[in-house]
């Protein structure tokens, strides 16, 4: 089932308690959300579904895929998403990183012999520079961004080990402060 309500905190609550009064659930969504309310609101209104629903039931956030927006709402109780902004935005030229997002297709990567991100193992940074990766959307040639939406995703799935492992640890609080100012440093 889906937790509804916009960001109207009373009917989330009273979707959330309807939803689990129905039934004894495997997972629970929570849906209509990341559809242009301000970020601030979305994690507001995840903080109350965080309050609702109970620990020991997985949660899923529908729609929801920029790293920020990942690692946000896996500090308040989310544990699995999905969403087509890693491949689109990488179809369009956006690559993910710690340190915010690159856009691949501005003249300053011309002669750019980095990878996207050091260490990250997807094929877009083993095999190619950003260089390379600008001439491809230059020449509109479909592997470019076809590279650019495997990193982003590649990029989220370590992203989201790393979130696992710090959880596991008792670390998760200290290593996502530090990851967001990382990431959020980068915005201007």
């Amino acid at each position: 089932p889906i937790v509804q309500g916009g960001v109207h905190a009373e009917l989330r609550r009273a979707s959330a308690r309807g939803i689990l009064g129905a039934g004894d659930w495997r997972a629970v969504a929570i849906g209509g959300l990341s559809v242009g309310e301000p970020k601030p609101a979305m994690l507001a209104t995840l903080e109350v579904c965080d309050a609702e629903l109970p620990r020991e039931t997985p949660r899923y956030l529908m729609g929801v895929g920029h790293p920020d927006d990942l690692i946000e709402s896996v500090r308040r109780g989310v544990d699995l998403f999905d969403c087509v902004a890693p491949t689109r935005m990488g179809r369009h030229g956006t690559a993910f990183t710690p340190d915010g997002t690159v856009q691949v297709k501005k003249s300053t990567h011309r002669l750019d012999r980095r990878p996207l991100v050091e260490g990250c193992p997807c094929p877009a940074c083993t095999q190619y520079d950003r260089a390379y990766l600008r001439h491809l959307f230059a020449a509109e040639e479909m592997l470019g961004l076809r590279l650019v939406a495997l990193h982003n995703v590649a990029f989220l799935l370590g992203l989201m080990a790393e979130a696992r492992r710090t959880l596991a640890d008792g670390s998760f609080s200290s290593w996502s402060a530090a990851w967001l100012d990382r990431y959020q440093a980068a915005r201007p």
